[in-house]
């Protein structure tokens, strides 16, 4: 069974079906929301097939000088795909905002969110 990873503010109905579909779900934190399990943390024991979560999740822990590479680390380590939730209208902002850490992330409109989970955890309909 595969497993997602999301930060707090993701679509809980969009996690329900997902979960109707098979797909465990697994809160993870950027450090200052204690949502779940600290990102940074994560190991190939958790077994976490992909992260998905809002761009301001991540930008936050840069005001408090924790660099998003830095608290992605883990998961690069891991291999673990991470989509990032930005409108699409705002993808240009955020890869600059994001700098060379954009390279490692997927985009992903929130529309489309689910299908983009769906093909990335290659699930079949």
């Amino acid at each position: 069974m595969p497993t997602v990873g999301y930060l707090d503010g993701v679509d809980p109905l969009m996690l329900t079906r997902l979960a109707v579909r098979g797909v465990g779900t697994l809160p993870v934190s950027n450090g200052f929301d204690n949502h779940g399990k600290f990102i940074n943390a994560i190991t190939e024991r958790d077994a976490i097939d992909l992260v998905v979560g809002h761009l301001h999740k991540l930008l936050r822990t840069q005001r408090q000088g924790f660099l998003v590479e830095d608290l992605l680390d883990s998961c690069y380590h891991c291999q673990i795909p991470i989509l990032v939730i930005v409108p699409r209208e705002e993808h240009d902002r955020a890869r600059q905002l994001l700098g060379q850490t954009e390279e490692r992330l997927i985009l992903i409109d929130p529309d489309e969110a689910y299908g983009q989970i769906v093909q990335q955890l290659a699930l079949e309909d």
